[in-house]
């Protein structure tokens, strides 16, 4: 990997919008707009949503915190909410070298804004368009998945958001194929919005009525019972696994990932190192197919069977100093700072040899 660190660069941090995870998105932007100007570099902070901040703006949405429920999905507003034409020609971008982005789910990590960008020439960190895109549809990443030879559970697809009458026909479909409980979740969202577990086919409708609420397709998904193991990856390489320790329910949901007490994360996860070596193997393998690149996390179900169970890759992780993909790299002996800088490293090669 080559290294532009000794020179400061010009970088536009990108975040915010308009998704159910916006308020993730900030938290994690602001440690990612603090880590690079610790390293000398010029920072540009840039909610998609609002346009590029001043001082003032910065200061009163990166002092916000993350709720207790996602925010409300898209209200009415584009991948840019501001003209492109003129936010791309705002002379507090010219010259920039690079765009982090601190986006999460949504148009910011479906595919939209990378393709923006790449119409601009504007050389981004993380996946491509299509990577992204496919990624963040988990019925096409699952497939992708089965076709690389990795594990996923068994799943459907609900039918259509109207057919009331088909929702609840699909209880037998699902007891006939994939067993109680279900999990039911949006199929193009992240951080578990819209996600519940179904016990008892009575409780299906409104299950997948909730999960419509936040996306246009709904993923019925067999429940794993075991231990959630997850990895980064960084560059192709597979950073140390770790453990997520749920104390309170059975899944990883929005409130258990950001709000206090809801997990415990074990880094590295104390587990046998032939297991270890497998997530890390199978994590790669998942980057591959869905040929995603410079960084991500992959995460996983370890059944009481000893197999492993491929849950979701993240192409853009939570990128706080305390997040699963920060801890991941940590273990290895890299701090926050650096892990920016390195991502910012790798995008800067990458589209010098493109």
């Amino acid at each position: 990997m080559s290294s532009v660190a000794s020179r400061g660069l010009r970088i536009a941090v990108l975040f915010g919008g308009t998704s159910a995870e916006r308020d993730v998105s900030i938290v994690s932007s602001a440690q990612i707009v603090r880590a690079l100007r610790s390293r000398g570099h010029h920072v540009v902070a840039i909610d998609t949503a609002l346009g590029i901040l001043d001082q003032s703006g910065e200061r009163a949405l990166f002092e916000a915190k993350v709720g207790t429920r996602p925010p409300t999905e898209g209200n009415g507003l584009g991948v840019l909410a501001i003209d492109p034409v003129r936010f791309f020609a705002d002379p507090r971008l010219q010259g920039i070298d690079l765009a982090f982005l601190g986006m999460h789910g949504g148009a910011g990590e479906d595919g939209h804004l990378q393709a923006l960008l790449d119409l601009q020439g504007i050389p981004y960190t993380g996946s491509g368009m299509l990577a992204s895109a496919c990624a963040m549809d988990k019925d096409v990443a699952k497939r992708l998945m089965r076709l690389a030879g990795v594990p996923t559970a068994d799943w459907l697809m609900a039918p259509p958001a109207s057919d009331h009458a088909a929702h609840a026909a699909m209880a037998a479909k699902v007891e006939a194929q994939l067993g109680w409980p279900v999990v039911v979740k949006a199929s193009k969202q992240g951080s578990t919005v819209g996600l519940s577990v179904v016990r008892q086919a009575d409780q299906l409708p409104a299950a997948i009525a909730q999960a419509y609420l936040h996306d246009d397709e709904v993923l019925l998904e067999r429940f794993v019972p075991g231990r959630e193991l997850t990895v980064g990856i960084l560059d192709g390489q597979a950073l140390a696994v770790g453990e997520i320790v749920l104390h309170k329910g059975e899944i990883f949901d929005y409130q258990a990932k950001y709000q206090p007490g809801g997990v415990s994360e074990v880094f590295p996860a104390v587990i046998d190192a032939a297991v270890a070596g497998e997530v890390q193997r199978l994590g790669v393998q998942v980057a591959h197919a869905l040929k995603l690149r410079d960084y991500c996390r992959v995460d996983f179900r370890f059944d009481q069977h000893g197999r492993l169970w491929c849950l979701e890759a993240n192409t853009l992780p939570g990128m706080t100093a305390m997040s699963l993909l920060p801890q991941s790299a940590a273990a290895v002996g890299m701090s926050f700072e650096r892990l920016c800088e390195a991502i910012c490293n790798i995008a800067l090669a990458r589209s010098a040899r493109a």
